[in-house]
């Protein structure tokens, strides 16, 4: 297998690297010192993981285009789309009308900031009613529900037993929101990712691989950016 970098970069670090660009592109960043040859035999030593990483970009889906805060771009709610409308006046800078997420015109300019204070005040209320939820009906006890604004990770378990959520995740359907909920709940009496786990995790959520699996599709669309 030949893997060819679509783009060489050289600076005064003191070894190669391989970025994984979106959409497949292989950018290699290696010493000024470096031959293209020996760039040529760091590839080829790294030629399975490279293409394992990069078809698995080109599965990913395409990234959004930026927000820009304007009348009709959408934004999602437990799986709903709603537009995004400007409006004059009211007592609060975002609220929630049917189909529609409306901003008050004087926080256009701090949209961003508005929208993600509207989203975790969301997150907490549908998490920690999810939480209490699932907690109450299987017998689960852990200390407190706190809402982050983590990127990478949709929900976390400390020792202590914080269920730790990030709020973006309450922009997914309501049924993906509980396999995260239950996945955390699951933490409290599972520490690791072992088989025992996912078992656990099966007993009270049969289709939860259908659920992560919509994660990692639309994970990236959960967004206010």
């Amino acid at each position: 297998m030949t893997i060819q970098a679509n783009q060489i970069i050289r600076t005064r670090r003191k070894s190669i690297a391989i970025i994984i660009e979106p959409g497949g592109r292989v950018v290699v960043r290696a010493p000024l010192y470096a031959t293209d040859h020996q760039i040529a035999q760091f590839l080829a030593l790294k030629a399975d993981w490279v293409q394992a990483a990069v078809d698995k970009m080109r599965r990913l889906p395409p990234r959004q285009p930026k927000k820009r805060y304007r009348a009709g771009e959408e934004f999602l709610l437990l799986g709903e789309t709603l537009r995004l409308k400007i409006v004059e006046g009211g007592r609060s800078a975002v609220t929630r009308q049917g189909g529609y997420l409306c901003l008050r015109r004087d926080f256009q300019p701090r949209a961003k900031a508005a929208l993600t204070a509207w989203y975790r005040q969301q997150a907490r209320r549908v998490l920690t009613e999810r939480v209490e939820h699932f907690a109450r009906r299987h017998g689960f006890t852990y200390s407190k529900v706190r809402i982050s604004s983590a990127r990478t990770r949709w929900g976390s378990c400390s020792t202590l037993g914080t269920l730790s959520f990030t709020w973006r995740l309450v922009m997914a359907p309501l049924e993906v929101i509980d396999y995260v909920v239950v996945h955390e709940l699951v933490h409290t009496r599972v520490r690791n990712h072992s088989k025992g786990f996912w078992a656990a995790v099966a007993v009270l959520m049969p289709d939860y691989k259908a659920r992560r699996a919509w994660l990692k599709q639309h994970g990236a669309a959960l967004t206010v950016e």
